[in-house]
């Protein structure tokens, strides 16, 4: 299935910066909200429906150059469109 890239936003800050991100990140879901990313003239809004996919991935990725490692963390929640779940979400 062919990827549509509807929002990318990527730079450098500080961890106490990405926190605070999280944070709201989470505080809209918990709060049943749509969630709206905007960066510049960038938006999209998404409606993650009671009970979407979530994955966390730990990587290390080297280079081929034999230079150091990079290692990334992501999260990522998942969903079908058009899907709306009621339930709860657990992560254990």
């Amino acid at each position: 299935m062919p990827e549509e890239i509807l929002f990318k936003f990527e730079q450098r800050m500080d961890r106490s910066e990405i926190a605070d991100y999280l944070r709201t990140v989470a505080d809209t879901l918990e709060g049943d909200d749509s969630l709206t990313l905007e960066a510049g003239a960038d938006s999209v809004t998404l409606s993650p429906p009671a009970r979407p996919e979530f994955e966390v991935k730990a990587e290390r990725e080297t280079s081929s150059s034999g230079g150091p490692a990079e290692l990334s963390i992501e999260f990522e929640l998942e969903w079908n469109e058009g899907e709306d779940d009621d339930g709860e979400l657990t992560i254990g």
